[in-house]
């Protein structure tokens, strides 16, 4: 009788199990409602954002979410308030400008993703024991004027008290690491760094 009673329990799992499954493969895509996001950049800080997509947390949550390269936190508040996209993922300073230019319909920050800058200083030559002081007398491609990372970087040479930094903020960000390897700059502020031998 015992045997029977664990073959039944066991079966009944099965049946379970296979239920689920067959429910998940039939799911009705249709159902998911849609969510387009402007992000400014694909980066290894966003890795939470991506690993979410792809372990399905947003399906499971009901949700269908494409990721549109928007480079740029002046493009990405474009495609928002454009209505191309429903959410613009970048910096908070994008919010400000248009809040602060009078828009009655201006963004709203509602979430953060990470909490520091994300930037890196990369060079042309090694140095060792590198300062912020090493900057001094170069010229270091930024990033566009009034956005974050060079907002951020621009405070880092304050708060170390570093002058004579010539900081190009004429490149956009998107064409950053492009510029720097075809010769401008000393120095570039990036968020992702690349290896080459």
């Amino acid at each position: 009788m015992k045997k029977i009673i664990i073959s039944l329990i066991a079966l009944l799992i099965i049946i379970v199990i296979t239920a689920i499954c067959i429910s998940k493969v039939n799911k009705d895509d249709s159902k998911l409602t849609k969510v387009k996001v402007a992000e400014v950049t694909h980066s290894m800080f966003y890795t939470p954002q991506y690993l979410a997509d792809a372990l399905g947390y947003f399906e499971e949550e009901g949700l269908e979410v494409e990721f549109i390269l928007t480079p740029g936190a002046d493009k990405v508040t474009s495609a928002v308030l454009s209505g191309d996209v429903e959410i613009g993922f970048c910096g908070s300073e994008a919010t400000i400008y248009v809040y602060n230019q009078g828009e009655k319909d201006y963004l709203v920050n509602f979430a953060g993703l990470t909490k520091r800058d994300g930037s890196f200083i990369v060079s042309r030559e090694k140095i060792e024991d590198f300062t912020l002081k090493d900057l001094e007398g170069k010229t270091v491609i930024g990033g566009r004027q009034g956005g974050m990372p060079v907002m951020t970087f621009e405070w880092a040479l304050k708060e170390a008290g570093v002058k004579n930094v010539n900081v190009d903020t004429s490149i956009e960000f998107a064409s950053m690491s492009g510029a720097f390897i075809g010769g401008t700059g000393d120095f570039v502020n990036l968020f992702e760094l690349s290896v080459r031998e």
